[in-house]
């Protein structure tokens, strides 16, 4: 199958697409015919062996896909079957090819009205907002989320979850641009970090209380 190889650390220079061989599903495993892939910061920290979870080349990169199963392992205890349509975040790396593997517990089904291009970059950004609102910053509704960097992939979650969990959203980023697509999300307020302080801004938003969630 045709891969796209992380041949040594380094920038996307040491990337090369190559013929490997396709993996074959451990008892628990489930393999998938890759339709999309994410791009994520963090694909570039691991091809350059600063990530948290180093690789050592040669390595297939890329953390997050939507595809569909062609093979199950003989121990899955999950309701999947061939061919349906599934988008993943895999741990290990291994998206950027025609096929990967993923333990069967990390897979989710796509609903119908999801593409495969949307599917493939949903798991790392909502899945980290989700898991940083709900089990780091235990938001509760009616509290004030502040969401720095809140026009990027991870913050636009958050601030879609925030709203979704029932929290007054304050938004802040760089340009009004970048504010005012914020609010498209669903922010109440937005701080243009550029132009006011964010200290003084939530202060006034809140009449002096602060945000109960940064």
């Amino acid at each position: 199958m045709k891969a796209i190889v992380c041949s040594k650390l380094g920038g996307p220079e040491s990337l090369i697409v190559s013929d490997i061989e396709p993996p074959s599903p451990g008892p628990k495993d489930v393999l998938i015919r890759v339709r999309a892939a994410g791009l994520n910061f963090a694909d570039t920290l691991q091809i350059t062996g600063k990530y948290q979870s180093r690789l050592e080349p040669p390595f297939v990169p890329g953390m997050e896909m939507a595809g569909e199963i062609i093979e199950l392992g003989s121990n899955v205890k999950r309701p999947l079957k061939i061919g349906q349509r599934v988008m993943a975040f895999i741990r290990g790396g291994g998206a950027f090819a025609e096929k990967a593997l993923v333990h069967s517990d990390w897979l989710t089904p796509i609903p119908e009205e999801m593409d495969d291009i949307i599917a493939a970059g949903f798991s790392t950004v909502y899945g980290t907002s989700n898991f940083a609102l709900r089990h780091r910053g235990q938001l509760k509704a009616g509290e004030t989320l502040l969401v720095l960097g809140a026009a990027g992939g991870v913050g636009l979650a958050a601030v879609e979850l925030g709203k979704l969990m029932g929290a007054k959203v304050i938004a802040a980023a760089g340009g009004d641009k970048k504010c005012k697509l914020t609010l498209k999300h669903g922010a109440d307020y937005t701080i243009d970090y550029k132009a006011e302080s964010i200290r003084d801004r939530v202060r006034e938003i809140t009449n002096g209380v602060g945000a109960d969630v940064v």
